[in-house]
Order: C-alpha cells, then structure tokens, then sequence
C-alpha cells in the first residue's frame, strides 16, 4: 500500500501593526485642526484678519502702480495710433451719441452747451463702467498669477480701477480742450471736479472690487455686464437731461428719485456742475455731495471687506 505524501499547511501571515495612535484617548476621533496647530501647521493660503490684510496691501503699494502703469502702456501697443486710443475712444463715442441723440433725436434742443454736457457725461461715464468691466477680468484673467504667487488677491482689482483712473486724468486733457472750443475756460468751480472724481473713484473701484469676487465664481457675469452696464448708462443721463425727462412729472416719485441719486448719475452732474457754467446749482438733486459721498463710502469699504471674505478660494476652483 502506497502512502500519500501531504504537505503541511502553513500558518497564516501575521496581520501588520496597527498605525500609532496619535495622543489622545484611544477609540475618539482625531481632531486634526488641534493637531496641526501643535505642530505650527496653518492652512496653505488662509485669509488673514481684515487689519493684517490692510497692512500687506499697502505694503504692496508699489506692485500696484507698477502693474497698472504697464497694463496701461501696453493696452494700446499693438495699435498703430498706439495710446492715442485713449483719447480717440471716448471721442467717438461722444461723437456717435451726438449724431444719434443730438442731430437725429434732437435730445439737445432743450439742453444749454449741449457738446459739452453730452463730451462730459461720455468721458465720466466711462471711468466707471471701465473700471467695473475691468473689476469682472480681475481674477479670472490673471489666474496664473493667482495660482502661481501669493500676494493679496484685492491688488488686483485694485490696480485695474487705477489704471482706469489714469486714463481718464490722460483723458481729460481732451475734454479741457473740447470745453475750451465751447467757450467754457477754467474758472473756481473747476476746483470741484477733483473731490467729485475722487468720489467716484471710491465708489468706482468698490463695485468692481464686489464684482471681481462675483465673477470669479460665476464666470457667466462677465458676459452680462456689458448689457447691465449699458442699461445702467441710458438711466444716468450720459446723452440725455434727467430734469428735462422728469420735469412733467409722468415719471412716478420713487422712480425719479432712484435715477436723480443713481451714484453715476450724481458723479456725472457734480463734474458737469465744475466744468459748465450753464449747468447751475439748481440743477443738482438736494444735498448732492452727501448722496455722493455716502455712495462712495459704502460701496467702497463694503466691496473691499466683500472680496476680502473670499481671499482664500480665488484660483482654487
């Protein structure tokens, strides 16, 4: 009789050691937010408190102005007038406006200097709808930059909105010269222009600061500005006399006074105020610079702190 050989089985690998457990009661979840701070780990990119990130803004200062110094430069380099654009932009706005509501329409047979009140609202109007379009690529069309360093994300926009306000102070030698062939020459008030412009920049760079964390998120945004935009435009007065419209009343009260105290609007009347003898006093809405001022406070800081509450998700999406 053969016997059958058979091989022993072997015993089974030992399991491996369970991982250490890190300190603390055995069987209770890690809380891992404790655990990083004992170890001096901090979120990658977490948004600073509001005073810090004042500080490393301004300390920033620099980067801004040299970054919107060069966007301006370059903006028209490929153009064979080059930065002559600058000027010749708004100008043919002005002048296609002016054959359409002037000449054809006939807006400006009831408006006194009406060339130089429709030059003024166009150059006006511009800086802030510029600045606001400009807010809405602020973050989206720089996310290299984004992604790749790390700085305060607000520069940005920040630097936009100043180089729009350097192309309406290189604008405005146009439309002192305009204002000249009308036979407007410098007088006191011109003087009120600088605090009117200032204001409007405040309120300028606030919206577009809330619209580059908008459409940062919703890229869609920067395809429906331009019709807000233009909408907002035809409601400011820009090629059109808000009190002429309103003066018989057919227009209801709250609706009236929505588009007497619209900030462009406000913006646009106090520099036609500095710049036009016609356009008196009595022609602004009551307490005008208060209404300016409050749009241009609220807007500006509520967009900074806006922004500010998203620093840390821009170019993480």
């Amino acid at each position: 009789m053969t016997t059958a050989l058979t091989t022993p089985a072997r015993p089974p690998a030992p399991a491996p050691p369970p991982p250490p457990s890190p300190p603390g009661d055995p069987g209770q979840p890690v809380d891992l937010a404790a655990l990083a701070a004992r170890h001096g780990l901090v979120v990658s990119g977490a948004r600073p408190s509001l005073g810090v990130y004042i500080r490393r803004l301004w300390s920033r200062r620099h980067f801004i102005t040299a970054f919107a110094t060069a966007r301006l430069t370059a903006q028209y380099s490929q153009a064979r007038l080059g930065q002559v654009w600058q000027l010749a932009t708004p100008l043919l706005n002005a002048a296609v406006y002016y054959l359409i509501f002037g000449i054809l329409l006939g807006t400006g047979d009831d408006v006194p200097d009406f060339v130089p009140f429709l030059v003024t609202g166009v150059f006006i109007w511009t800086f802030t709808a510029n600045s606001i379009m400009a807010g809405t690529r602020a973050v989206s069309g720089n996310i290299g930059l984004v992604r790749a360093l790390h700085f305060p994300r607000a520069s940005l926009p920040l630097a936009l909105a100043l180089q729009q306000l350097q192309q309406l102070l290189f604008s405005l030698g146009a439309l002192v010269a305009i204002l000249f062939c009308s036979g407007e020459f410098p007088r006191a008030s011109w003087l009120l222009a600088v605090p009117a412009l200032a204001l409007q920049a405040l309120f300028s760079t606030g919206v577009a600061l809330a619209a580059a964390r908008v459409a940062a998120a919703t890229p869609d945004v920067a395809q429906l500005m331009p019709f807000l935009l233009r909408t907002w435009m035809y409601a400011s007065g820009v090629m059109w006399s808000i009190d002429e419209v309103l003066a018989d009343g057919r227009v209801p009260g709250a609706v009236a006074a929505l588009i007497r105290y619209n900030p462009a609007a406000l913006y646009i009347d106090l520099v036609r105020f500095a710049f036009i003898e016609s356009f008196t006093a009595d022609r602004l809405p009551p307490h005008v610079w208060a209404a300016a001022g409050l749009w241009a406070g609220v807007c500006a800081a509520g967009g900074f702190v806006f922004f500010w509450k998203a620093e840390e998700r821009y170019g993480r999406g």
